[in-house]
């Protein structure tokens, strides 16, 4: 409800209805619960609206933290993908190479026991063939023997044949067993080669002086009596060796080809050694050729274009023990001479050079004016304006007015009230 006195109705004089200061005391106490009210409101929706915002900030932080949770959990499970794919194919090239093995090692061992079971064969075949060529000589030869001793005045000579032919049968039992029991077989050689040849001897007499056994029956008897015993000794003398472990004539033919390829080889590989060390003793020469005459270079140049720092690095390496002025000396001889740590740099070029970054600096930090300025170089100059023209400003009549006290219209009344209700409710309130 308005305050604002009613000063004349109809031609006469009002009289205010309600009292001045209790109205604006009312309208004071209105105003301040509306400011309180929206002050309450006001906070009360800053509150909500923080809640809110702050909600929905927890939520996006919720959201980026379960983003990134299931980002990390695909690559956790992609990884555990691959570590198990690669456990797999692991295990998998693993259980190849395992069959791959196991498969050369039944090839390997199929090869060996087929190996063994020809050599078996092959040994039992040669054991038989030449017990039965023994066998086969003794037939033959002992009938010539029975012949040849055959005495009826002297019966018991008809055990002779059988002394003969033993003798080399029982020497060569006698030679199995030393290859057996790994004892010296050559006693037993030498028995059995002398029986041997006594029996053939006396086959081949009895064949020449007994008409009744003729020649060819005595020299096929001969012939027997030699050759049971040699087949049998070759065949104890295989037995003996490869019990000993000695290689026959190609295991020893292919170790010296072997033996041979080694070594060429270790000749080959030692040839290239050599010629790699050589080369590289020549690179090594001439890298310390190309060295040495750089440093000379190095040395000429200096001490014609700096004498006095090259007597002082000079004195400072025949102090120190060095075979050259080494970059380190001359360093420090540049220092000790000049005062520069900075090698090439002389007192008088340093001062050129800060003179030239002064000059520089205050070319770069003075300001720019005119159409070169960086602030209206984007701006095309303006003409001068002429200072007789007239201004030409409008409704001023081509010169500004002054301004005088009381050219402002005043206040209204009502106005001026208010204003003074305004300033006595705030004395009534201090």
């Amino acid at each position: 409800m308005s305050a604002t006195a009613i000063e004349r109705v109809n031609g006469h004089t009002a009289e205010p209805r309600f009292d001045p200061v209790a109205l604006a005391k009312a309208e004071a106490i209105r105003t301040d619960a509306d400011a309180k009210a929206t002050a309450v409101r006001i906070e009360a929706e800053g509150k909500a609206e923080a809640e809110k915002v702050k909600a929905a900030e927890e939520a996006e932080r919720q959201r980026i933290a379960n983003e990134r949770a299931r980002m990390r959990l695909e690559k956790e499970q992609a990884d555990h993908k691959a570590h198990l794919a690669k456990k797999a194919a692991e295990a998998a090239k693993s259980e190849a190479e395992k069959e791959k093995a196991e498969q050369a090692a039944a090839e390997a061992e199929a090869e060996e026991a087929e190996r063994a079971r020809e050599q078996q064969r092959s040994e039992q075949l040669w054991k038989w063939g030449a017990r039965g060529i023994y066998a086969v000589g003794l037939i033959i030869a002992a009938p010539v023997q029975f012949m040849h001793f055959w005495d009826p005045a002297r019966p018991f000579l008809i055990a002779a044949p059988a002394l003969l032919e033993g003798l080399a049968l029982v020497l060569a039992a006698g030679a199995a067993w030393a290859v057996a029991h790994r004892r010296d077989v050559a006693p037993y050689r030498v028995g059995i080669m002398i029986s041997a040849a006594i029996a053939a001897a006396i086959n081949l007499h009895g064949g020449m002086s007994t008409p009744e056994i003729g020649f060819n029956a005595g020299l096929i008897g001969a012939i027997a009596s030699l050759g049971g015993p040699i087949v049998l000794m070759a065949y104890e003398h295989g037995i003996a060796q490869q019990a000993d472990g000695i290689p026959s004539r190609r295991e020893r033919r292919t170790a010296r080809r072997t033996k041979a390829r080694e070594e060429a080889a270790k000749a080959k590989a030692r040839l290239e050694k050599e010629q790699a060390e050589y080369a590289a003793a020549a690179e090594k020469a001439a890298a310390q050729q190309r060295a040495d005459e750089e440093q000379q270079r190095k040395d000429d140049d200096r001490r014609a274009a700096h004498d006095d720092v090259w007597k002082v690095a000079d004195a400072m390496r025949s102090a120190r023990g060095s075979q050259y002025v080494t970059e380190q000396i001359w360093a420090d001889a540049w220092y000790r001479v000049t005062g520069s740590k900075t090698v090439g740099i002389t007192p008088e070029i340093e001062a050129l050079s800060r003179a030239a970054q002064a000059r520089m600096k205050t070319a770069t930090d003075v300001p720019i004016f005119g159409e070169f300025s960086q602030v209206e170089s984007h701006r095309p100059p303006k003409a001068k304006r002429d200072p007789d023209a007239i201004d030409g400003r409008r409704f001023n009549g081509g010169t500004p007015p002054r301004r005088t006290p009381g050219d402002s219209a005043p206040n209204s009344p009502a106005a001026k009230k208010q204003a003074a209700l305004e300033r006595a409710t705030t004395e009534e309130q201090k």
